[in-house]
């Protein structure tokens, strides 16, 4: 007998009641992981025991995720960079330069609306905007 994984449902159950940001600067993302951490009090750090890893045309691509755990929540924020190397890790956002995904509890609107207005306040931001599940077409390029 095989079993096989399915992976769609691996996927769906990783987004499950997150929710993501798409951010459009052209800044580096240690520069704008340390605006975020000063001007908005978050604490994102590099996580190097995930990190996403695709291959694409018999090459290897990696990204790094920064992320911040809000204090006395089971809340996670994660920053991905959505280009490495001329790949993009959500194709269907060339657009955007950061994936802001946060997972692990419940977010509302009144505190997905403040983080969007704050990120909009910091220099070389162009644009943030929220992305819905059925938008993304590549989500499996995110799971860690």
């Amino acid at each position: 007998m095989k079993l096989r994984l399915n992976v769609d449902e691996l996927n769906d159950d990783f987004f499950e009641e997150t929710r993501l940001l798409g951010i459009t600067a052209p800044v580096k993302n240690y520069q704008l992981c340390w605006q975020l951490n000063n001007l908005l009090g978050f604490d994102f750090r590099l996580n190097s025991d995930i990190e996403i890893h695709l291959k694409k045309k018999d090459r290897s691509y990696y990204s790094n995720i920064y992320q911040s755990q809000e204090p006395n929540s089971f809340l996670v924020h994660y920053l991905y960079h959505n280009q490495f190397d001329g790949e993009y890790l959500l194709p269907e956002f060339r657009h955007m330069d950061f994936l802001w995904l946060m997972k692990g509890d419940m977010v509302d609107e009144e505190k997905c609306n403040w983080i969007k207005q704050s990120i909009k306040t910091i220099n070389g931001v162009q644009l943030v905007a929220e992305l819905t599940n059925e938008q993304i077409k590549n989500k499996g390029n995110m799971v860690f």
